[in-house]
Order: C-alpha cells, then sequence, then structure tokens
C-alpha cells in the first residue's frame, strides 16, 4: 500500500522493522508530540495552493520506529496532504525455495528500489531478473524476447503470462535501460514484481514437472 494520512500529522504506511506489516505511524504517541519543522512558503503542490510545508516526526505504533513524514498545509492538519514518508517498505514476495541464490538476490534488491521510490532502478532490474531465470533453465539463445516466446513455446509458461512478460516487464525494462528519459510509474512496477514473481512460481513451484518439460525440448541436459 502507499503511505496514507492519518490523525493529525501521523501516517499509516507498511513498517519494515514489523516485516512489512501495515502500521500507525504517530505524531503523538501517548498525547505527546514528537516535533515538526515547518517552512512558511506559499507554494502550489498537485494543482492546490499552501501556505507551508510541515515536516512531522512519527513513530511506529509497533516497533517504535521512527519515521520522517511531509506534509504540505495551510495551517492545521484537516487541510494538510501528505507528500512523502520515509522509511518506505514493501511487503516481500514469496518465492519458491528453489529460485537461484542470484536471481533471488537481484529480485530482492528491485523490492528495495521499489521501497524508496526508485522506480527505473527497479524496472531495470525486473527486466533482469527476467531474463537472468530464463537463462538459468536453458534459455540462452537470442534475445529476451526470443527467450520468453521459446519458454511459452514449451509449455513452461502460459500464454497469457508470455504477453505479460513482454509488456509489463521487458518493454519497461528496455524503456529504462534504451530510450530516452521517462518517468516511470509505481503502478508499473507494481505490474512487473507482481508478473516477475509469477514467472518465477512457474519455473520453480513445480520444479519436477518444469524439468521434465525442459529436458524434453533440450533445454537442460543433466
Amino acid at each position: 500500500m502507499k503511505p496514507e494520512k492519518s490523525d493529525h500529522y501521523s501516517v499509516k504506511a507498511r513498517c519494515p522493522n514489523c516485516s512489512g506489516a501495515i502500521s500507525v505511524f504517530d505524531h503523538r504517541p501517548g498525547g505527546h508530540d514528537l516535533g515538526s519543522i515547518v517552512v512558511d512558503e506559499r507554494h502550489v503542490y498537485n494543482g492546490v495552493q499552501y501556505g507551508r510545508v510541515l515536516w512531522s516526526l512519527v513513530r511506529c505504533s509497533g516497533c517504535g520506529r521512527g519515521g520522517l513524514a511531509k506534509f504540505h498545509d495551510n495551517g492545521n492538519s484537516n487541510s494538510s496532504l501528505l507528500e512523502s514518508f520515509h522509511p518506505r517498505a514493501l511487503s516481500s514476495a514469496q518465492l519458491p525455495a528453489e529460485v537461484p541464490e542470484g536471481v533471488r538476490r537481484e529480485f530482492r534488491e528491485a523490492e528495495l528500489c521499489a521501497s524508496v521510490e526508485a522506480w527505473r532502478a527497479a524496472s531495470a532490474l525486473l527486466r533482469s531478473v527476467l531474463e537472468k531465470a530464463l537463462r538459468a533453465n536453458g534459455y540462452v539463445r537470442g534475445s529476451l524476447q526470443q527467450k520468453i516466446d521459446d519458454a511459452a513455446s514449451d509449455g513452461v509458461i502460459t500464454s497469457a503470462r508470455k504477453q505479460k512478460a513482454h509488456d509489463d516487464i521487458r518493454v519497461l525494462g528496455n524503456e529504462v535501460v534504451h530510450d530516452e528519459w521517462r518517468a516511470v510509474l509505481e503502478d508499473e512496477v507494481s505490474s512487473a514484481l507482481h508478473y516477475v514473481q509469477r514467472v518465477l512460481e512457474d519455473l520453480y513451484d513445480d520444479r519436477k514437472s518444469v524439468e521434465a518439460i525442459l529436458r524434453a525440448n533440450g533445454r537442460l541436459t543433466i
């Protein structure tokens, strides 16, 4: 979930110390204000005019971890709008136990990039995760496009998964690596994370069955 404004200058968000569980980061635990920094300046944010920026110190109601939230407001919490919150956290995706360590670690790094809103970096890493996973399964010839098509032809991923791998992972990663700069959206990265996880499940959940298909198609020799 995206961080959300809670009561007063508090925030509802996932906590990295609580294994990604959703928590309220409270600005006034026990009625005690943790403090804030106010910058008085008239400005426009998201098409609305505000009179100040407020940086709010908050604390996880579960584990006590500190956090910092940035709000735009006009002098009171009722008018405030949350812009950003740190630390960001994502719930770690469940991956099959047999996913190769290097592939797993690169996927986790992509999750880390996403947790700090480095959307372009996460997109490029997820493309790399997909290609490394396919290569580990014997798809070593041709471009990533060809590797995805070959995996679908062999039946280790479905036709629907093939299309998502192209549209939501490969094309997005190619745009980041090769094309002119553009902003990558959080929703794009969320979709890429989801479908890379699904491809890894296709390849490694029922590993014996997949290995049999790979051997039958000459992808694996042992």
